[in-house]
């Protein structure tokens, strides 16, 4: 029987980078859903007002004053900047086509695309952890599944001597 390990609380820095993760999430979803650009979202995400009636989580301008908003510029712009080729690095693992995954599912999965790809300072597994984490709080009730079986995969493409080295 192997012992299972207490687990830390996050950081403030582990949190400021999950909440700059769940924003550029929201704001992929809505580009992908309204078209606007990504600096218009950006804009309306940093003037909204905190609304008592939502869950924290809910709460963009409660999640704005945790994250880390250099993070979210990044991924949300250079997400939607990087799409062909992000979705060209995804397309070839999936089960279906780009065009028939959920909308917050392909969010997390060019998220995910992009940090593997473009971010090599985040370790491959937390980028996946990152991504389920996301799915599990946005996505369909299996979701998470699915993304963490394309980001494993994307990641022993992408990564492949970290994978390796981590599976020994």
């Amino acid at each position: 029987m192997s012992e299972s390990r207490p687990q830390r609380a996050p950081s403030a820095g582990q949190q400021a980078r999950r909440a700059a993760r769940e924003l550029a999430v929201q704001g992929l979803y809505q580009w992908h859903m309204t078209g606007k650009s990504a600096t218009a979202i950006e804009a309306e995400f940093r003037s909204q007002l905190p609304d008592d009636d939502l869950e924290d989580h809910e709460n963009w301008a409660k999640v704005m004053q945790i994250a880390d908003l250099a993070l979210f510029h990044e991924l949300l712009h250079n997400v939607v900047r990087f799409r062909a080729d992000l979705d060209a690095s995804v397309a070839p693992l999936l089960d279906r086509r780009l065009e028939d995954l959920d909308p917050i599912e392909l969010a997390i999965l060019r998220l995910g695309a992009y940090e593997l790809s473009r971010r090599l300072d985040v370790p491959y597994r937390v980028v996946i952890n990152e991504g389920v984490e996301l799915a599990k709080s946005f996505g369909a009730t299996d979701g998470h599944k699915y993304v963490n079986g394309i980001l494993d995969k994307l990641a022993a493409r992408l990564r492949s001597a970290e994978v390796r080295a981590r599976r020994g």
